[in-house]
C-alpha cells in the first residue's frame, strides 16, 4: 500500500491531501521497555477539560493485522515489509511461519484493562501484500482472534490483495473463512508506470485480478490508485480513471504520491519538480478524479475515498471517528485508552516487544491521562477529512464554546471563499452571509451551525494548511 506522511498531533503539514493508511503510522516515541504515557492536560484558556476519561476509553471493536510480505519493495514503499522474491511462497517458508506465530503470540498476550470485550466488528489485513500469506494461515490468525476477542457475526472482514498473488481457489477459501471485502492495489493502468513503480505485476495480472473477483462473487471491493506518478500524463491519469469506473468496484481509493525520504524515489526525485508532476498538475489529477468519479454515482465520503452508496470502509471509519482499535504485527500501531502507540518496524526489535509483552513488561495502556489539546487536534484533523465534516455541537460540548467560536474567526475568509462550507442541524449549507450573521453573536454560533466540512474538490486540497490553521487555535 501507497504510504501517507499524514502524520497526528501538532506537527508539521505538506502541502497536498495525503493518504492516511490503515497502519497509522503515528510518531510516538517508544522507550526501552516499550511504554509510553501521555502528558497530563495543560492549561490553556481557550480549551476546557475534555469530555470524561470514559468516553475516550472504551474498548476497541477494530483490530488492524499487518502481514509485512511483499514480492520486492516498491520504489515509494517505506512501509515495514519483508521481500520474499518473485516466487509464491509456501506454508513451509519460515520466513511467513515464523511472523505468524509471533503475531499470534502477541495477539494473546494483548492486557486488556476493559470490564468487558466486546467483540471485533471490523479486521483488517494489511501489509505488504497479505494475499501472499495462504488462507490456512489467515484462518489461523482470525481463530486467535476469535478465541481472544470474539468476531461478530457480519463483521468486516478486509484484505489487501495485490494482481498476480491470487487465484479463484485462494480467493474462494479466503471468503469461506469471513473475509468480505478486498482492497486491490492496481495503482495504474499502464505498464510504463507500474514499471517505473517497481510493482511486481502488469496490467494483464490487473485485468485478471479483476475477472477474479467477479467470477467468485466478490461484491464489496476496492480499487486502489495513484496520481502524480513520475511521468505520468493526465491522459494516462484519466484512462485509469475510466478503466476503473468500467470495472465497477464498490470503492475507489484515490491516493497522490508521497515521495518518502530513504525510498528509491526519495533518492532519485524531488517533489514538484520533473519527472513528478508540479503542485499545479497533481491539484488537477485530484478534481479529475472527484469530477469523474462522483460524475458516475461514486460517493466522495473522505479525502482519498469514494464509495457506492452503503459500502464505506467501516474499518477506516474507526480511524476518521478517533474511535479506539487494536494493532497487531510489525510497525503495526494502536489506539488505546486515548494512547496511540506504535511497535517496532524492524524484525529483531518485534521480537523482543513480544518477548517482553509476554513477560509482562509492555504498558500500553497509559495512565489514563488525557491531553485535551491533543484530543482536539486529532478529533479536528480526522473530522476535516469526511464529508460529514466537525460536529461543532459535540466539540463545544467537550472543549467549549470559545473554541468553537475561535474556529469560526479563523475559517471566516475561508467560508466566504467556499473552501469551508457551513451546516446547519439539517445539513443545509449556510451562505456566507448567514454565517456571518450568526458569527457576530457567540451563543447564536452555538444554536445555528452544527458542522463545518471542507468542500469537494478545492477545500480538500487545502485541508494541509486548513488543519494548521486549527493547529495554532487550538495550541497558540
Amino acid at each position: 500500500m501507497l504510504k501517507s506522511t499524514f502524520v497526528p498531533i501538532l506537527s508539521t503539514f505538506p502541502t497536498k491531501p495525503k493518504k492516511l493508511p490503515t497502519k497509522f503510522p503515528w510518531l510516538t516515541i517508544i522507550t526501552n521497555t516499550y511504554t509510553q504515557s501521555p502528558q497530563p492536560v495543560h492549561q490553556n484558556a481557550s480549551l476546557t477539560t475534555p469530555p470524561p476519561l470514559h468516553q475516550h476509553h472504551h474498548p476497541p471493536t477494530s483490530a488492524y493485522i499487518h502481514l509485512p510480505f511483499c514480492r520486492k519493495r516498491c520504489h515509494y514503499c517505506d512501509f515495514p515489509i519483508v521481500a520474499l522474491g518473485s516466487t509464491n511462497p509456501t506454508d513451509n517458508d519460515p520466513r511467513i511461519s515464523n511472523y505468524i506465530e509471533l503475531l499470534q503470540r502477541e495477539i494473546v498476550s494483548t492486557r486488556s484493562d476493559f470490564d468487558t470485550i466486546p467483540p471485533l466488528e471490523t479486521v483488517f489485513f494489511g501489509g505488504g501484500t497479505p494475499s501472499l500469506v495462504s488462507p490456512r494461515m489467515v484462518l489461523s490468525i482470525l481463530d486467535t482472534l476469535r478465541v481472544k476477542f470474539g468476531v461478530c457475526e457480519g463483521a468486516e472482514i478486509s484484505m489487501e490483495m495485490d494482481p498476480g498473488t491470487f487465484d479463484g481457489r485462494k480467493v474462494k477459501d479466503l471468503m469461506g473463512m469471513g473475509v468480505n471485502r478486498v482492497s486491490l492495489g492496481v495503482q495504474a493502468f499502464q505498464e510504463e508506470l507500474l514499471k517505473s513503480c517497481g510493482r511486481a505485476h502488469g496490467v494483464k495480472e490487473v485485468y485478471e485480478a479483476i475477472e477474479i473477483l467477479g467470477s467468485c462473487g466478490v461484491e464489496n471491493w476496492s480499487v486502489d490508485l495513484i496520481s502524480s506518478l513520475p511521468l505520468q500524463t493526465p491522459q494516462m491519469w484519466e484512462e485509469s480513471l475510466r478503466l476503473t469506473i468500467e470495472a465497477r468496484p464498490k470503492h475507489v481509493s484515490v491516493y497522490d504520491l508521497q515521495v518518502e525520504q530513504g525510498t528509491k524515489f526519495g533518492a532519485l526525485y524531488t517533489p514538484g519538480e520533473f519527472p513528478l508532476p508540479c503542485e499545479t498538475q497533481s491539484a488537477e489529477f485530484y478534481r479529475m478524479a472527484s469530477r469523474m468519479l462522483t460524475d458516475v454515482g461514486y460517493r466522495h465520503y473522505e479525502i482519498s475515498s469514494y464509495c457506492e452508496d452503503g459500502y464505506e470502509c467501516k474499518h477506516n471509519y474507526t480511524y476518521w471517528k478517533n474511535k479506539p482499535f487494536y494493532g497487531f504485527g510489525l510497525g503495526s500501531a494502536s489506539y488505546l485508552n486515548g494512547l496511540r502507540f506504535s511497535r517496532p518496524r524492524k524484525m529483531k526489535e518485534y521480537v523482543g516487544y513480544v518477548d517482553n509483552l509476554e513477560n509482562g513488561e509492555v504498558n500500553y495502556c497509559g495512565n489514563n491521562l488525557v491531553d485535551a489539546k491533543d484530543l482536539a487536534v486529532d478529533i479536528v484533523m480526522l473530522s476535516l477529512r469526511t464529508s460529514r465534516g466537525l460536529d461543532l455541537r459535540s466539540f463545544a460540548e467537550a472543549f467549549g464554546g470559545s473554541l468553537v467560536h475561535s474556529l469560526c474567526k479563523v475559517y471566516q475568509p475561508y467560508i466566504e471563499s467556499g473552501h469551508v462550507v457551513c451546516l446547519d442541524e439539517e445539513r443545509r449549507a449556510m451562505t456566507a452571509d448567514e454565517f456571518n450573521t450568526l458569527f457576530l453573536n457567540e451563543d447564536e454560533i452555538a444554536k445555528g451551525l452544527s458542522y463545518i466540512r471542507l468542500s469537494d474538490p478545492d477545500g480538500f486540497l487545502l485541508s494541509n494548511e486548513l488543519i494548521s490553521l486549527a493547529f495554532r487555535v487550538i495550541d497558540p
